[in-house]
């Protein structure tokens, strides 16, 4: 079940770090063969990075939500 897991999480790192590839590669003007244009490269990177991105920030933002390590909220030492 652990092997499972942590598939789920390595796939959205590897696909955000392909779309930090692409960027860079836009960037200095290598045009990989399946992408028409490189302005189309550049922005699949941008999705791919920030997609990836958003997943790994959603899924440690639950956990911490779980186990009652976020600050704020009704039951917190810090409010009044």
């Amino acid at each position: 079940m652990r092997i499972v897991a942590l598939l789920i999480l390595v796939l959205p790192a590897v696909l955000a770090t392909y779309g930090i590839k692409l960027m860079r590669d836009a960037f200095f003007g290598e045009l990989t063969t399946i992408f028409l244009h490189i302005v189309v490269q550049f922005i699949i990177g941008l999705v791919l990075f920030i997609g990836g991105l958003y997943f790994i920030g959603g899924f440690i933002l639950h956990r911490d939500r779980k186990r009652q390590l976020i600050k704020g909220g009704k039951n917190n030492r810090y409010s009044n």
